[in-house]
C-alpha cells in the first residue's frame, strides 16, 4: 500500500481542467507520487485520448462507489453532479491503493515542484488543512460582502452541532488536502453506521465533504494532527481573481509560497470543455428568438 498518492475526481465538462493538472503533475512531480484520475465511465475514453496514458492512472467512478456495498450508484447518479462527486471523492480510500491521498480537484494545477515531504512528515504523517478563513473573511469585508462570512461561520456551526462541537469555527480546505484513510474509516464505523447511515446519507444531510472529514478528525483524533494552512493559491470568485492579477500577482510569484493555485470553475466558464460550442448554441438561440419577435 502507498503512503500517498495524488487523486483527482473529474467529468466531461471538466476535461480541459483535469488536462491542465495531469500536464502540471507530469512536469512537477519530482517523486513520481501515482497519480489517479476517475470519472464516470461513459467519459473513460474520452478522458484517456485527450489526456493520455503517461503518469496518470485512469479509474471508473463506479468502480469507486462498488467498494462501498452500502452505496446505491442510481441514488447517487441522481443526486447534483456538486453533491455526487464529493462522495466519491471521500470513498476512494476504500480501494485499499493508499494510507493517504492528496485530493484535488480539476479546477487546480501545479506551478512548481513538489515531494512527499509537502504531504507528509518526515516519519510520515500527514499535514492537515485547517485554518479559520480570515483571507476570504477579508476579501468579503473590504468588498462589503458580509454574507461570506456569514455563511462561513452557518456551514461551520451545522457541522459542529452534528458531532456536537463547541468553539471555533475551523475550515478544512479548500483543496487540495490530505486525506487519510483511518479518519475516513472512523467517520464510517464510529459515526454513520451506528446511526445507520453511509456517506451518502452524510452528504444529503450537509453536503461538505471536507467539513465532515475534519470534524471526524477532532472527535476521534483518527491520527496526530499536524496542521498547515492552504497549499494552493484559491481564487474564490472572479472579482477576487481580477483584482489580484491587477496587483501582480503571477505564477512566478505564487510558487514562492504555495504548491499551486485553484482556478473556480464555478465562474471559470471559458475552460469547461464544449464551452465555444454551447456559447454559439445559446446565441443562436437568443438569435433566433429575436428575430421571431420582430415577424410577430
Amino acid at each position: 500500500m502507498q503512503d500517498i498518492v495524488l487523486y483527482c475526481k473529474s467529468y466531461r465538462r471538466d476535461l480541459k481542467r483535469a488536462a491542465r493538472l495531469a500536464e502540471s503533475v507530469r512536469r512537477y512531480n519530482i517523486h513520481h507520487l501515482p497519480f489517479y484520475i476517475s470519472c464516470p465511465a461513459a467519459d473513460l475514453p474520452l478522458f484517456k485520448n485527450v489526456i493520455g496514458s503517461e503518469g496518470v492512472i485512469f479509474l471508473e467512478d463506479e468502480e469507486i462507489i462498488a467498494a462501498n456495498s452500502s452505496l446505491d450508484q442510481k441514488a447517487i447518479d441522481d443526486l447534483p453532479g456538486v453533491i455526487s462527486q464529493q462522495i466519491v471523492k471521500a470513498e476512494f480510500w476504500r480501494l485499499g491503493i493508499c494510507e493517504n491521498y492528496l485530493c484535488l480537484d480539476s479546477d487546480s494545477y501545479f506551478i512548481r515542484g513538489f515531494g512527499k515531504e509537502d504531504f507528509l512528515t518526515p516519519d510520515g504523517k500527514p499535514y492537515t488543512v485547517i485554518n479559520e478563513s480570515m483571507e476570504l473573511r477579508l476579501f468579503g469585508a473590504l468588498h462589503r460582502h458580509a454574507k461570506i462570512a456569514r455563511h462561513i461561520d452557518a456551514d461551520s456551526q451545522t457541522i459542529m452541532d452534528i458531532f456536537g462541537r463547541t468553539g471555533r469555527h475551523y475550515e478544512f480546505g479548500p483543496l487540495p488536502a490530505v486525506w487519510n484513510r483511518r479518519v475516513w474509516s472512523d467517520l464510517a464505523e464510529k459515526f454513520l453506521q451506528p446511526r445507520g447511515m453511509n456517506f451518502y446519507d452524510a452528504m444529503k444531510l450537509f453536503p461538505a465533504e471536507m467539513r465532515w472529514y475534519g470534524e471526524a478528525l477532532l472527535k476521534y483524533q483518527s491520527i496526530e494532527w499536524w496542521p498547515v494552512e492552504t497549499l494552493f493559491r484559491c481564487y474564490h470568485y472572479e472579482h477576487q481573481y481580477r483584482e489580484a492579477k491587477k496587483s501582480g500577482e503571477n505564477d512566478e510569484l505564487l510558487k514562492q509560497v504555495f504548491l499551486g493555485v485553484v482556478v473556480q470553475s464555478a465562474w471559470d466558464r471559458k475552460m469547461e470543455y464544449g464551452y465555444k460550442r454551447r456559447l454559439l448554441s445559446e446565441f443562436a438561440r437568443a438569435f433566433k428568438s429575436r428575430v421571431l419577435r420582430r415577424l410577430v
